[in-house]
């Protein structure tokens, strides 16, 4: 389980563990892989400096990435204030109905500060993301919504880190390669977050074929398992790219209630996401509940477009996560939600996950 991309970033096996978790990033790349810390959630640059030294400090020299959410051009965007000015009152009174018949409580008036939602959908955050990361020695950029701005792309390569991007179709991809970006992860519907509607076994090999030579190209969307690794290296892939897997690993650890979120996703089957905007305005997949359903039934008004509708929901989702009933959580999470079953180490995800890849491809090897 050894590709090129390993001697090129450093790394021991071709599995890169996006997360929004420094404490799993971390675990990951000691086990081997390469952990990338998912940056949107950071709001306060000095907060994500501190996640980054932390990685620093606990990966035992291994690499280790970040990935952000920035639009290759720049969007007019204003404050915080000024946005929430331009949603809905229809939109805020329909949040308000449905968690009040949600049974979800108010937050507690404990004096903090309310988030004004998650800013790092905003292009100027994103930008102020890149800049810390890059004060950092980081071994990889990834952008969330294809390639990043051309300055950006430069930055990095003057940096000697490599870019990375998501791409859903194969022509995404070939734009990707036109603009400098060095890594395609070929994101498949079947995965967490945002998505497109093309299977991973369908677009990885598309993918390859476009880009030919111009990148290395990871697979993405319903993969948990080291016979799911091996196929996409057999679709072509150099290795993969997976979120979802560890969401219920040890490690996993953020601000609220994290044992109702592992709950809630130990116990659902891989037909419990749906596909939807009411996250972040773009169409993501999520795991399927209460608050799901609500934004489906008759009479729910439409999702807004990025970024309105994740500074609508996004106290919604703070007081989600504060109440800790596992029926109502907003999580991204991808179809393999149902192989994870239990709440496990990240070094012994990994230790499974390269022995039956290996396994797998000696097993292939002796078929007649």
């Amino acid at each position: 389980m050894r590709t090129g991309i390993c001697d090129e970033l450093g790394i021991e096996y071709p599995v890169f563990g996006f997360t929004p978790s420094e404490h799993v990033a971390a675990a990951i790349s000691r086990a081997g892989g390469m952990g990338v810390l998912g940056c949107v959630r950071f709001n306060d640059v000095d907060e994500l400096d501190a996640a980054l030294r932390y990685l620093d400090e606990n990966t035992d020299g291994r690499p280790y990435g970040v990935d952000v959410v920035m639009p290759a051009t720049v969007p007019s965007e204003g404050t915080a204030a000024e946005l929430e000015r331009l949603i809905p009152q229809q939109h805020k009174d329909f949040v308000a109905e449905t968690l009040r018949r949600l049974g979800v409580p108010p937050l507690p008036d404990d004096g903090d500060p309310r988030r004004e939602g998650v800013l790092g959908w905003l292009h100027s955050v994103a930008r102020s993301h890149v800049d810390v990361a890059l004060q950092h020695p980081i071994r990889l950029i990834a952008n969330a919504l294809g390639s990043p701005p051309p300055d950006v792309i430069e930055r990095a390569h003057a940096a000697g880190v490599p870019v990375a991007a998501l791409a859903g179709k194969a022509e995404h991809a070939r734009s990707h390669v036109a603009a400098g970006i060095d890594v395609v992860v070929a994101q498949g519907t079947e995965a967490g977050g945002h998505t497109g509607e093309i299977s991973t076994v369908v677009l990885t090999p598309e993918i390859v074929d476009a880009v030919g030579d111009g990148a290395r190209v990871l697979a993405a969307g319903g993969i948990g398992s080291g016979r799911q690794v091996a196929a996409a290296l057999a679709l072509g892939a150099s290795g993969v790219w997976m979120g979802s897997y560890w969401l219920t690993t040890c490690e996993y650890r953020l601000a609220g209630p994290a044992d109702a979120i592992k709950q809630a996703l130990v116990a659902a089957r891989s037909d419990q996401t749906v596909r939807s905007r009411i996250y972040s305005g773009k169409p993501a997949r999520l795991l399927k509940n209460r608050w799901t359903d609500a934004w489906e039934a008759e009479g729910a008004p439409p999702a807004l477009p990025m970024p309105l509708q994740n500074l609508l929901v996004s106290e919604a989702h703070e007081r989600i996560m504060a109440a800790g009933d596992p029926t109502v959580v907003s999580m991204p999470v991808g179809q393999i939600v149902g192989r994870m079953n239990s709440v496990r180490p990240v070094a012994e995800l990994m230790a499974e996950l390269v022995a039956e890849c290996d396994e797998t491809i000696v097993r292939l090897g002796t078929l007649r």
